[in-house]
């Protein structure tokens, strides 16, 4: 039997690696804008890349994981994916746009999949555990992110190449992809249940609750992902930083963050869901509109220190909402990650194309959106409370 404990250690591992290789890649993308002499739209439809790897795994995640089980699609999707990355690293380098694409289409096809897989065992851990601890999850998530963009920064600053940094952290990755595939059980569905059918699986795509959820991941999810992707150029472009300073722009983006998740366990215990993801959406568009329209750079650290904040919490609780009833909770974390996951995927080469027509910086108005929509469908992730056995009522 799997130790909860090393079980919990295995996914805080998996969410650090994904969150560090990409980061670290997303960090040197105006250099790589740079090296292949490309526009801003072109360098969003070279990040179109990895959704189009993506989008196959995320329609069939939930039948995949049925088939095979979270520990295979999480150890094996983590060595794909850096191998994927260090693919795209090296093709940047050498100025081959078409090999950046290849990379990424061999690092997004289990990118998605990979993601579901990990929420799913993420929330079926916490619900062993009885802890809200989803939100820990995602903040080790961002220390990856973190520890990414700033490893980025060092390396441009160094002049060390993208295929070098890239190659070293999917060394590390595989290595550790290993380790987890030996700490992850194979099933996470509680014995006493019985399995989800192929039937019930599809039935959550018509569930009102599991698709509201959805839309509040969805709007969060590009709040965060517009950022990973597009903040170190925004800084750049929109506000005369210099390549390093956009990489450490995306870094204090990236500690906010993980602040606002580390801080998020006892703000849920404390306030409950709703009233959470309602401050916190209104912080992220405070946030926005500083580094949309303020010139003075304090204004534009205090933005993507709001924005930070604001983005931290949205991805998480919707997973934990979505896993609320124990039974269904693999069917709807994927399905509400699926939905979530169309930000990451749509939104790179969309805010690309609209920054080509209006600049990075308005076009960030469109994030703005998402995140009203967000706060809109806040009231979905309530606490669900569970009926009071017999024994609860005679007490």
């Amino acid at each position: 039997m799997h130790s909860l404990t090393a079980w919990r250690n295995a996914v805080f591992a998996t969410f650090f690696a994904m969150g560090l290789g990409y980061a670290s890649w997303m960090a040197r993308v105006p250099h790589v804008r740079d090296v292949l002499d490309i526009s801003t739209g072109e360098m969003g439809m070279i990040l179109l890349g990895i959704s189009i790897g993506s989008v196959t795994g995320l329609l069939l995640a939930s039948h995949i994981i049925h088939a095979v089980g979270t520990r295979l699609v999480v150890s094996f999707g983590m060595i794909a994916v850096s191998g994927g990355l260090a693919l795209a690293g090296w093709a940047a380098d050498a100025g081959q746009a078409w090999l950046v694409i290849a990379g990424f289409i061999v690092g997004g096809s289990l990118t998605g999949v990979t993601d579901v897989a990990m929420n799913i065992s993420g929330a079926a851990n916490e619900r062993r555990l009885g802890k809200p601890i989803m939100p820990l999850f995602h903040a080790s998530f961002s220390f990856g992110t973190v520890a990414g963009a700033g490893l980025g920064g060092l390396c441009e600053l160094l002049g060390i190449g993208l295929g070098w940094q890239a190659t070293s952290i999917a060394v590390l990755t595989i290595a550790l992809g290993f380790v987890v595939h030996r700490h992850l059980p194979a099933d996470t569905v509680e014995e006493h249940e019985e399995p989800v059918t192929l039937r019930e699986r599809l039935a959550v795509w018509k569930d009102p609750r599991t698709l509201l959820l959805g839309l509040l991941v969805l709007g969060m999810s590009l709040t965060e992902g517009s950022a990973n992707d597009w903040l170190a150029l925004v800084m750049v472009d929109g506000h005369g930083f210099s390549k390093e300073g956009g990489a450490f722009m995306l870094a204090l983006f990236l500690t906010a963050m993980t602040g606002g998740r580390l801080l998020g366990v006892g703000m849920l215990g404390r306030f409950g869901r709703v009233p959470v993801l309602r401050a916190t959406a209104a912080c992220a568009a405070a946030g926005l509109l500083l580094v949309i329209f303020a010139d003075a750079s304090w204004l534009v650290v205090a933005g993507v220190l709001l924005w930070g904040f604001g983005a931290s919490l949205g991805f998480p609780v919707g997973m934990s909402a979505a896993a609320d009833e124990p039974r269904m909770a693999a069917a709807r974390v994927g399905t509400v990650s699926a939905i979530g996951y169309i930000a990451f995927l749509a939104g790179p080469p969309l805010l690309g194309l609209l920054g080509d027509l209006v600049g990075l910086r308005n076009a960030l108005l469109a994030v703005l959106v998402f995140v009203v929509l967000s706060l809109v469908t806040s009231h979905v992730a309530r606490e669900r409370v569970s009926p009071a056995t017999p024994q609860e009522v005679a007490s």
